[in-house]
């Protein structure tokens, strides 16, 4: 772990910041919206350290939901490490984009993710979970609910 004190270090997918804000009639979102606020209590409670990118800040900026960008925001300050824009990113996410079509946004999550060293990339899309199995990474890419089953803490 190259952050924190003995922690995880996780990277959420844009997804997991506005869960609470899609189709909670649906059993498995609901799920994820909790495992997703679980997440963000572990992280408050230090228990965790989230990252925060450029592609996170990119994406909030776009969203035309004022709601939901205050409160991506408001949560985004529970993410302790910050990353900018590299050239190393770029590329990496590039590769990843050639390798496995991933799109150009989630290339650039999981490269992000890649370039801190993240012990964990949890987002809410089973095909970005499909796809990176094709890839060789040392974090490990799932759901939400299934990082909470993981039970470490």
């Amino acid at each position: 772990m190259l952050w924190g004190k003995n922690m995880d270090l996780v990277y959420l997918d844009y997804n997991c910041f506005q869960r609470d804000f899609d189709d909670l009639k649906q059993i498995r979102i609901q799920m994820e919206a909790l495992a997703c606020r679980e997440i963000f209590m572990k992280a408050e409670k230090e228990r965790i350290e989230l990252v925060w990118s450029f592609m996170h800040q990119d994406e909030t900026i776009l969203c035309p939901f004022p709601k939901r960008k205050y409160e991506v925001l408001r949560l985004s300050e529970l993410c302790i490490v910050r990353i900018g824009p590299k050239e190393d990113i770029y590329k990496l996410a590039k590769s990843f984009q050639e390798k496995v079509k991933f799109s150009s946004k989630d290339a650039i999550h999981i490269a992000c993710a890649s370039f801190v060293n993240a012990d964990f990339f949890l987002t809410c899309d089973d095909k970005i979970i499909n796809r990176a199995k094709l890839l060789e990474f040392n974090m490990k890419i799932m759901n939400p609910i299934d990082y909470l089953r993981l039970d470490r803490w």
